[in-house]
């Protein structure tokens, strides 16, 4: 009973009981890249695409859906101007193209990041867009005009770094972490006016932590914690959960790394979590602790080629991960057991899909491979799009693909 009781409040706080028309956040309705219904395998740029819409300017924000709505936000390469783009489902019509925050003196970037890499939260009515320390705002989705607004939320993203962490929705208040090289918090805040309804400082000791390295840019999970939920958000230098109503640490495991931008996932007990951007760790961290548990709840490590940008996949009883370099790998979840590593072709930034019973791994030059789970690699096809360049990780709702490439969004379908 106490485990169907965990389950509906996942369902009612972590969004998992939306229809397959929506995909609301980064990793869709449950936050990690997992599909419902049916997709297409095969397309190419001569077959399969429903619609193809030129975007202005640059961002690596992943697309989210809602209804008949997919929203983008991207800005100029130069960061003075950022924008929220609405296009229409159903025909790639761009119906709002919302001018949301000039930026007086931005920070300059790291080469392969944008300015509008933060993927937007959506819900009935209403979407959210962050732009990391140059601004947060809420957007009547019909009107597209302006609800409320927030600058506040400064932080250093350092010098060729940017911004990158995206907000999340649990219930009625929107979730951001904040980790930059002065301040590292999370913190949530009311959806309806964008008021702080709590905010916690992260309890590492950055006593002698160099700068650069207090510094994160991931995105927090819900998780299972007996018979209620917790707040599970990676930083530098420590994973911690928080209490979802009040912000109150429950419990920490201490790390050294930093940078980290993959998106955790759970299940089997655990929440798997990358730890690192240089030499990238992928730790399981058993969910029922309290306190400082770095001894006593890392259940295991995998040390070698995973990937400091893609999030984990977990499909059953088997994760599969892939690094930059396009190294896969498919990982036993309950022991940490590595079950087969190949390579696939090309540089990976995007987080890899699960839909039609089948992985879609998408690499930067718009080449997706379609592959079978299972304990032996089996590639089943691979598509390819014109445009060159893939960073954002694609949205999947109402059987159809949404894939952002550097110039354009693409519906994919039949």
């Amino acid at each position: 009973m106490h485990r169907v009781l965990a389950f509906i409040l996942i369902l009612s706080v972590n969004s998992s009981a939306f229809s397959q028309d929506q995909w609301p956040q980064f990793r869709g309705p449950d936050a990690n890249g997992h599909y419902a219904g049916a997709i297409v395998k095969d397309w190419s740029e001569e077959d399969g695409v429903i619609w193809k819409t030129a975007i202005h300017d640059r961002g690596w924000s992943s697309p989210v859906v809602w209804n008949d709505q997919v929203w983008i936000t991207t800005a100029t390469r130069d960061g003075h101007k950022l924008y929220a783009v609405c296009l229409d489902k159903q025909t790639g019509k761009v119906i709002h193209d919302i001018h949301v925050f000039d930026v007086e003196d931005p920070q300059r970037i790291a080469v392969d990041n944008s300015y509008a890499t933060p993927t937007a939260a959506i819900q009935q009515g209403r979407v959210f867009v962050h732009f990391g320390t140059y601004g947060t705002a809420c957007l009547d989705t019909k009107s597209g005009d302006v609800i409320w607004s927030r600058r506040d939320l400064k932080c250093d993203h350092e010098i060729n770094a940017g911004p990158a962490s995206s907000p999340m929705l649990v219930g009625n208040n929107l979730i951001v972490n904040v980790d930059g090289r002065d301040v590292q918090y999370v913190i949530a805040m009311d959806g309806a006016t964008g008021k702080t309804v709590w905010k916690a400082p992260r309890s590492a000791d950055f006593t002698d932590v160099p700068v650069h390295k207090r510094k994160a840019y991931g995105m927090p999970i819900v998780a299972p914690r007996g018979d209620t939920t917790q707040l599970i958000s990676t930083g530098a230098q420590a994973v911690y959960s928080y209490d979802l109503k009040s912000g109150k640490e429950l419990w920490k495991v201490r790390h050294r790394g930093w940078s980290i931008a993959p998106r955790p996932v759970y299940g089997h007990g655990m929440v798997f979590t990358t730890v690192d951007r240089d030499h990238p760790e992928l730790w399981a961290i058993r969910l029922d602790g309290s306190g400082d548990i770095t001894e006593s709840h890392v259940i295991w490590k995998v040390t070698q080629a995973m990937p400091p940008r893609c999030s984990p996949l977990l499909v059953d009883d088997l994760l599969y991960l892939i690094n930059r370099q396009g190294i896969a790998s498919c990982i036993d979840a309950k022991t940490g057991e590595v079950v087969w590593k190949q390579r696939l072709s090309g540089m990976y930034s995007a987080s890899p899909i699960y839909a039609n019973g089948l992985i879609y791994c998408f690499n930067e030059e718009s080449t997706c491979t379609v592959i079978k789970p299972g304990r032996i690699l089996e590639v089943v096809t691979r598509n390819k799009l014109a445009e060159d360049v893939l960073m954002a990780t694609p949205a999947v709702a109402d059987g159809s693909l949404f894939i952002r490439t550097e110039k354009h969004l693409y519906r994919i379908g039949r």
